[in-house]
């Protein structure tokens, strides 16, 4: 349950940053603290204590029957997916953010706007 709040936590954190400040830099670590929290939830979905990781090494106990208590593979994977993504997004908004410091000469939103005119 505590590593559950801690996503929701982390979630929240990164929610508040990107909505109550004002520099650019600190929404991307913003983003990035929400994209982490969602990757570690998606890994403790597919989590089971006690588990195995799904590899079949002994074709034999699976013939004869023996039952085992598997982690499910799938959130895991779709979890390295998303930090390739995640990955691209945050270099992305990085490169954004950093054009708009060479035209504007600031990372605040709120000057920006005002420069823009």
């Amino acid at each position: 349950m505590i590593p559950y709040l801690a996503c929701v936590l982390l979630f929240l954190i990164g929610l508040y940053v990107v909505i109550s400040k004002r520099n650019l830099i600190k929404i991307v670590i913003g983003f990035s603290l929400i994209e982490y929290a969602v990757n570690l939830f998606f890994a403790l979905v597919g989590f089971k204590k006690g588990a195995l990781a799904p590899i079949i090494t002994q074709p034999e106990q699976v013939r004869m029957g023996v039952a085992r208590n598997f982690v499910d593979p799938v959130p895991q994977a779709l979890v390295l997916t998303a930090i390739v993504i995640g990955l691209s997004t945050t270099a992305l908004m990085l490169s954004l953010a950093m054009r708009l410091y060479e035209k504007y000469k600031t990372f605040d939103i709120s000057e920006i706007r005002r420069l823009k005119g």
